[in-house]
């Protein structure tokens, strides 16, 4: 019976002892982090704008808006607001009007991010509602990529024309402002991500600084 319980307790310590090296390992080595599942899907996402003919079922969709409404945002005011496209006419109206967004036309699905002005802080503190709606088009993201999705994101916010364009399509009221659309389906062949590190951009303690931790 003792000898049971010594055993236990050498496996209790030999279990601390690796999960420390692995955290030690990790923490020195950013390469030896990528096993982490949320690190590889972050390094893994690119942005996808060829899709199959697969749909994505309503469950899935619900999970992105999840993912999205986890995002930080300034004060807990949580101003983002959420128009999810499933009628082809309009995707396709998304497709043929906007240069940039032709993908929308083959997209299962598309997510326009928006912001209630109304929702967050008076003043200078109303720009705010950017960062949060950018936080939030983030999450979704890397959830699609997560969930076996490709998705793409594409400015609307700050140009005027396509705020207007895509408040008259959707009937948007006056104090929402639609920042992005978020084309979605599950892509057609395998994709290739970007490496953008680059340690040039970077910093420490001050701008001159370029050396030093």
């Amino acid at each position: 019976m003792k000898n049971s319980g010594y055993l236990i307790l050498l496996l209790a310590l030999g279990l601390v002892f690796v999960s420390y090296k692995w955290r030690s390992s990790s923490q020195a080595d950013p390469a030896a982090a990528v096993s982490n599942a949320t690190i590889e899907d972050i390094m893994t996402r690119t942005s996808v704008r060829a899709y199959s003919d697969r749909s994505v079922d309503s469950m899935t969709i619900d999970t992105l808006l999840h993912a999205a409404m986890a995002a930080p945002s300034a004060g807990n005011k949580q101003p983002w607001r959420f128009v999810v496209i499933t009628d082809k006419s309009r995707l396709k109206y998304i497709g043929e009007n906007f240069r940039t967004m032709k993908m929308a036309t083959g997209a299962a699905t598309a997510v326009v991010m928006c912001g209630d002005v109304n929702a967050t802080f008076p003043g200078e503190g109303r720009e705010y509602w950017v960062q949060d709606v950018s936080a939030a088009s983030e999450n979704l993201l890397l959830a699609a990529h997560a969930l076996g999705l490709g998705a793409v994101w594409c400015g609307i916010y700050p140009q005027t024309e396509r705020v207007d364009k895509f408040s008259e399509m959707l009937g948007l009221p006056d104090s929402i402002v639609p920042m992005a659309c978020i084309c979605i389906g599950y892509p057609a062949g395998q994709q290739t991500p970007k490496d953008k590190w680059n340690p040039e951009n970077i910093r420490y303690n001050t701008w001159e600084a370029t050396g030093l931790r």
